[in-house]
């Protein structure tokens, strides 16, 4: 296993400087958005991300991308009187009076500007731009061609079949943002500020450096600080990714974003929120998304090569055979390439490609799998690299008791009996792992009348009498202070030291354990071809590298703070792009779970977070969350994403197979107008129908 360049956990992450104010945990349900209020489907922030453009294509706040706003635009009064205008006009032309034909035209003009509306107005903003060959610029000119030949109702059904599916594809996301929304946690925006009239809850945001808070047990810290009273100990994986929870004590530091264990503390705040611990990351993810390579949709994609092809060919359709071979005048060849230009919108690919998307979506969230727009399911066909965080991705996050080491005058059993009964009234986490093994494997309940003398020693341990015997629990520095030797434990994890009347009894490994599906999920990644497999984590070396082996993992990088994980990855992408330079670099995809993945997550081409126990920053920097937390679901998702396109393809093939043949004929003036929307019209049937099994992916 390759071991490379590990960072020093000396760094602090205090010295970072932090400008960006706008909070993607806080204000959660206040920010606006799209000129909406937030809290419809998620937390969105608008610090100007690059991700968040990139998936609406515009500037500023978005809430979705094109795809939701086509949920709007179809929904819209708007649109509606379009389509009923459209049917109008459709039934009109049942009857014959005088001034017939006019009423009918204005009727189709009309209500192709509403339905289409949204579609010229891309396309002349992309035109603006320099962004001219994209899927709305060939509907704009394939209809505005059919009004030029007479084909009112050809125009206005392009339009109508392209914003159906637009609306299919963005009910998907919608929904699998929805489901977001409700795994996320609330983050504490508030914090109880101590004063001379008692405690008061005020935002965090009005809290100042040299206030006193009071935190909870079982709160999240709010802003940095000091405890000057109480003992506890702090939940730090979701932010440093540091497994075991760290004790506090007066004087200690707590970073905000962490949680409070079993005591209660009272905190000088040494920095304001803009400065504190949480603050900075959401920079690190800020600038992040502004380096994250954008991510197109496949109908972006491939409407900048089919664009322009169908459009040159048209133009030479136009203008070669009168103007060169001199066969026909020019107005009938012009005709004829209006029909062909016609015949070319891909009226059945429109509306297919973003229905397989949709199928693809809705099968992935039936796994538990939900990805935030279609331009991430294609993605996954061209991951290179998969790099896993550790705690709560790769491990559980819960503590169990790995090994029990004894000496020649205690027993295994004995030593474990011994711990649990001084560990007895503690609510540590480590504490609880050894009540909860000794329990499981005696079958017995804890006598507490068997204890007495409780002393407990912040930062050392615990002391007890049990049955007369004097008990001690705790680390190496209690042993030492009480003058017992003891053989220095180098396994992997926390160690519980045990001594009985002055003697060592032995000790006890405490680690956080790889989850069931971990080696499987590794193992199935390489069977899919990923090149490249790779482990960040913030624990240490010792931890790191235990897991690593155990899972097989071709790198594993220790001791890593968020701002070095980014490097790590960008570096990683680096390298990977330079290992094909003969083809396209594939796509880095990481999956992370704490506060401390967010930046990572969003520099990642393909951001993955664990939903079930991830932070809300995780789960909003992500392109896609799982669930349940199984990482074996990046298998699922990537073979969803692989048949999605093979169901795609086969609707492009079918399309422009039909397609093909009919402006074959139709160049040589065989095929009418009505045999090309027939065919499209046909072709497009038969192409939903294809992208139905989409949703049925097992």
């Amino acid at each position: 296993m390759k071991m490379s360049n590990y960072y020093s956990k000396k760094n602090d992450l205090a010295s970072e400087q932090a400008s960006c104010t706008c909070d993607i945990i806080h204000n959660q349900h206040q920010q606006s958005c799209c000129g909406q209020d937030q809290s419809h489907d998620t937390k969105q922030s608008c610090c100007g991300q690059e991700s968040v453009k990139d998936d609406c294509g515009s500037d500023g706040c978005c809430c979705g991308g094109d795809h939701e706003h086509a949920g709007e635009e179809l929904t819209s009064k708007s649109f509606l009187a379009g389509i009923v205008l459209f049917i109008l006009s459709l039934v009109l032309g049942a009857f014959e009076f005088q001034g017939n034909s006019y009423l009918q035209t204005a009727g189709f003009l009309i209500a192709y500007l509403l339905v289409g509306k949204s579609v010229l107005f891309t396309a002349g903003k992309n035109i603006a731009k320099g962004e001219i060959f994209d899927e709305n610029f060939l509907m704009a000119i394939a209809s505005i061609g059919a009004f030029t030949i007479g084909e009112y109702p050809e125009a206005v059904a392009v339009m109508l079949f392209y914003q159906v599916g637009e609306y299919m594809q963005g009910r998907a996301v919608a929904r699998s943002k929805k489901s977001i929304a409700q795994l996320m946690d609330i983050r504490p925006d508030t914090a109880n500020r101590k004063t001379d009239q008692g405690i008061e809850e005020v935002a965090a945001e009005l809290v100042r450096a040299g206030d006193i808070i009071v935190i909870k047990p079982g709160e999240k810290v709010p802003l940095d600080g000091e405890v000057i009273q109480g003992n506890s100990t702090m939940d730090t994986k979701a932010l440093t990714g540091e497994s075991i929870p760290q004790d506090v004590m007066t004087g200690s530091k707590v970073l905000s974003g962490s949680i409070n264990g079993q005591g209660l503390l009272t905190v000088r705040v040494l920095k304001e929120f803009s400065e504190s611990t949480v603050s900075k990351i959401i920079e690190l993810v800020q600038n992040a998304s502004s380096k994250k390579a954008k991510t197109e949709n496949f109908i972006t994609k491939f409407a900048r090569y089919y664009t322009p092809a169908v459009v040159g060919i048209a133009a030479a359709l136009a203008l070669i055979p009168p103007f060169v071979l001199g066969l026909g005048s020019f107005s009938e060849w012009l005709y004829r390439a209006l029909v062909f230009l016609v015949i070319s919108c891909p009226c059945a690919l429109v509306i297919s490609i973003p229905l397989g998307f949709f199928g693809g979506i809705g099968a992935a969230s039936s796994k538990g799998i939900l990805i935030k727009g279609s331009n991430y399911l294609e993605a996954l066909n061209s991951v290179d690299a998969v790099v896993f965080d550790k705690t709560g991705t790769l491990t559980d996050g819960i503590f169990r008791v790995a090994k029990i080491l004894d000496s020649p005058e205690f027993t295994k059993e004995q030593v474990l009996k011994f711990a649990a009964y001084a560990e007895n009234h503690s609510t540590h986490p480590i504490a609880v792992s050894i009540q909860k093994m000794f329990e499981e494997k005696s079958g017995n309940q804890i006598d507490e009348n068997r204890i007495s003398d409780i002393r407990e020693r912040p930062g050392f341990g615990i002391q007890v009498q049990m049955d007369g015997k004097q008990i001690l629990a705790g680390n190496a520095r209690l042993m030492t202070e009480a003058g017992i030797a003891v053989n220095e434990v180098q396994e992997a994890g926390s160690i519980v030291y045990i001594a009985v009347d002055h003697a060592y009894a032995g000790a006890i490994v405490i680690a956080d354990e790889a989850k069931k599906d971990s080696k499987a999920a590794v193992k199935g990644l390489r069977n899919l071809g990923i090149g490249l497999i790779a482990m960040l984590t913030g624990d240490s070396r010792r931890i790191g590298d235990k897991i690593g082996k155990e899972l097989e993992i071709g790198e594993t990088y220790s001791e890593l703070l968020p701002h070095q994980k980014v490097e790590i990855l960008e570096r990683l992408m680096l390298e990977n792009k330079k290992k094909n330079p003969s083809r396209k670099p594939g796509n880095v995809l990481f999956v992370g779970d704490g506060i401390n993945d967010a930046p990572v997550l969003a520099r990642a081409d393909i951001g993955v977070a664990m939903g079930g126990v991830g932070s809300d920053a995780a789960i909003e920097a992500a392109d896609i969350v799982i669930m349940n937390d199984e990482p074996s679901k990046i298998i699922t998702a990537i073979q969803i994403a692989r048949k999605t396109r093979k169901i795609v393809w086969q609707n492009i093939a079918l399309a422009l197979g039909v397609k093909g043949i009919v402006l074959i004929l139709g160049a040589f003036g065989i095929a009418t107008m009505w045999e090309a929307v027939f065919a499209d019209v046909g072709v497009a049937l038969l192409a939903v129908a294809n992208s139905v099994r989409a949703g049925k992916i097992s």
